[in-house]
């Protein structure tokens, strides 16, 4: 991959922080998805001798920046779903769109699992599983997702 790959690579990563902040009100704050979780996913499966858990954790800080979280409780988050993507990315590529649309479910879900229980410890406890929603519905656009930048990689030619 070159230089050109790498800008394109942060690029989406940057877009999918813009979207993962961009202000929504309350009532649909519970439906936005997890794009920062999907998108670093897709990197880890696509290109995982190039994108990793520090990628994850750079973003995670720039996330707890921007939303005044704890200060690495993102970080850790984005981390583990980085290493997570990573131990399966080859189990991961084998696997139907469909097949891959659940296990994006089931590990986006453990990401958000844990960063419920990290809030819990700093404010209020939420008894509801609403958390997962972002990640029900980061999985269900997957396929979409996964699809179109498979496209994008081969026509710009990023390896």
């Amino acid at each position: 991959m070159g230089p050109f790959g790498y800008l394109f690579v942060w690029f989406t990563l940057l877009l999918a922080l813009c979207l993962q902040v961009m202000p929504l009100p309350d009532a649909w704050l519970v439906w936005r998805p997890d794009w920062l979780g999907v998108l670093l996913a897709y990197w880890c499966v696509a290109t995982p001798q190039r994108v990793g858990v520090l990628h994850g954790f750079v973003l995670g800080l720039m996330l707890d920046l921007i939303e005044g979280a704890p200060l690495g409780q993102n970080a850790l988050v984005l981390s583990l779903l980085a290493y997570l993507f990573l131990l399966l990315y080859q189990r991961f590529r084998v696997y139907s769109i469909w097949q891959q649309a659940v296990l994006v479910f089931i590990l986006l879900g453990i990401a958000q699992l844990v960063e419920q229980w990290l809030r819990t410890i700093y404010g209020p406890i939420s008894l509801s599983l609403e958390f997962l929603l972002p990640a029900l519905i980061g999985s269900l656009l997957w396929p979409w997702l996964f699809t179109m930048m498979q496209v994008v990689r081969r026509r710009l030619g990023i390896g």
